[in-house]
């Protein structure tokens, strides 16, 4: 079955319809959706590696696009929606935290934060929720998933070859270890 996953996801990567599921898994993720865009990144720059720069364009304005969604979320319905997604990722007393935090530190916490595999959409709904300066969060955000996304897909471009094989040779090793990765990233964030 992980095979079949991962010849149905570098199909895909390599299709038309490419950009779109990669604009839709950066958009949504920004806000609600649990898999980060470089499970996207990934395969699309190792089947289409001359499209590197159009991919990391595509998924920083959608992450950034979806990002404002999670600061509305976080601005106009965090009593009926974002509560239940940051209690969702047992985040309540995190959020609280980063509320108060943003009066002192809302900038670094943004372009900390956006660059690391902790979730985007804590950030986003927490900015909301502060009130942070909407211009602010939005240039702050394209830096960090701009650069994050710039530094995946230059290094999938430079050394895309080894890489895929070794993913290939290693499917079930490097799935397992990305999972781990994510998990590790929750267990970090809940109890830090």
């Amino acid at each position: 079955m992980l095979r079949a996953t991962y010849d149905w996801m570098m199909r895909l990567a390599a299709s038309p319809r490419a950009d779109r599921a990669l604009a839709t898994v950066a958009f949504l993720e920004s806000s609600v959706f649990p898999i980060p865009p470089d499970a996207m990144i990934v395969p699309m720059v190792l089947a289409r590696p001359e499209r590197v720069w159009r991919i990391v364009v595509i998924a920083t304005v959608a992450s950034v696009s979806g990002g404002l969604l999670g600061y509305a979320i976080g601005y106009f319905l965090y009593e009926a929606v974002g509560r239940w997604i940051i209690e969702l990722y047992g985040l309540s007393e995190k959020a609280e935290q980063y509320r108060l935090a943003y009066a002192e530190w809302g900038l670094w916490i943004i372009l900390i934060k956006g660059l690391t595999p902790i979730p985007y959409k804590l950030v986003t709904i927490a900015s909301g929720l502060a009130a942070f300066d909407i211009w602010v969060f939005t240039l702050a955000s394209i830096v960090t998933r701009g650069g994050r996304f710039s530094l995946v897909a230059a290094l999938m471009r430079a050394f895309g070859s080894p890489i895929r094989r070794f993913v290939e040779e290693r499917l079930t090793l490097v799935t397992t270890a990305f999972a781990a990765a994510i998990i590790l990233g929750f267990v970090v964030l809940r109890y830090l």
